[in-house]
């Protein structure tokens, strides 16, 4: 694996950075928009691919009996966009607003998250330092032992740790699913051209549900080769899982945001020019 943790050296605004590089986007339909503009920005040809399409949860059920009794929770953790997307949808399908949610505390995941949870006119009281659930368990801003925890999320295929490890410190920590993630059926054809052609730089991965719905995807299809193209992960989790799924991981963003996966692609891309 590439070292990055040497200084970024490229500058923001060079929209060279890029140029000529050919770079996948693997985000979900309809999510990939800005990051995909800020690479074309660089200088980037960019395809998007997504792997994941978001959609309802199996049933609202769970989710509706959360809100109806949201007055007696003490946490309320969002972790994704589409966990505030969705669980705003229900909350005013429940005759509910803002007002309802007064007297919780809110914690979010991601500088994403934080900015969906903004446009509801609504502050985080709590975002960790670092953009993953593991630094939210570690840097809680107070004891949760006893504190009732509603965590709205992915029903399937989602991390473990957040709830393992507050429940381990003592928190009743009810999970409710809130929208689901699953696999598209089928690559756009310029995508697939252009794996088979090996006309592609990089491919960006920004979870490690995207990895693996990748995989599946060109595991479908002859003619595939990734070597030679750089994988780019946003963080840890999805490091660990190109490793498990490709061998290998090329470069990792070193503030786990999309931003700084645009910076560790520059900086990637920088030193073969």
């Amino acid at each position: 694996m590439h070292s990055l943790e040497v200084k970024l050296i490229v500058n923001p605004t060079d929209r060279s950075s890029l140029s000529g590089k050919t770079i996948i986007v693997t985000r979900a339909a309809g999510q990939s928009g800005e990051f995909s503009l800020k690479l074309r920005e660089a200088g980037a040809k960019v395809l998007e691919m997504p792997t994941i399409e978001i959609v309802p949860p199996s049933s609202w059920d769970e989710l509706d009996r959360a809100i109806a009794q949201i007055s007696q929770f003490d946490w309320l953790i969002l972790t994704s966009t589409n966990a505030v997307s969705y669980f705003w949808q229900r909350l005013s399908h429940n005759g509910k607003n803002n007002s309802d949610l007064a007297n919780l505390q809110i914690a979010v995941v991601g500088q994403k998250t934080a900015q969906s949870l903004h446009k509801k006119e609504i502050e985080p009281n709590f975002i960790p330092p670092n953009f993953v659930a593991d630094s939210l368990v570690e840097n809680f801003p107070e004891n949760p032992a006893h504190k009732k925890i509603l965590f709205p999320r992915v029903e399937t295929g989602g991390r473990e740790v957040l709830v393992k490890e507050l429940t381990a410190k003592g928190a009743k920590v009810i999970e409710v699913p809130t929208y689901e993630s699953r696999c598209p059926q089928t690559i756009d054809n310029s995508v697939l051209n252009a794996l088979q052609q090996n006309q592609v730089d990089a491919i960006t991965f920004a979870s490690s549900k995207t990895v693996k719905n990748f995989d599946t995807l060109i595991s479908q299809v002859n003619g595939i080769n990734l070597k030679g193209i750089c994988i780019a992960s946003i963080g840890p989790q999805t490091s660990e899982t190109c490793q498990r799924v490709f061998g290998r991981v090329d470069l990792e963003a070193q503030e786990y945001t999309l931003d700084g996966l645009l910076e560790a692609l520059r900086e990637f891309f920088s030193n073969f020019n």
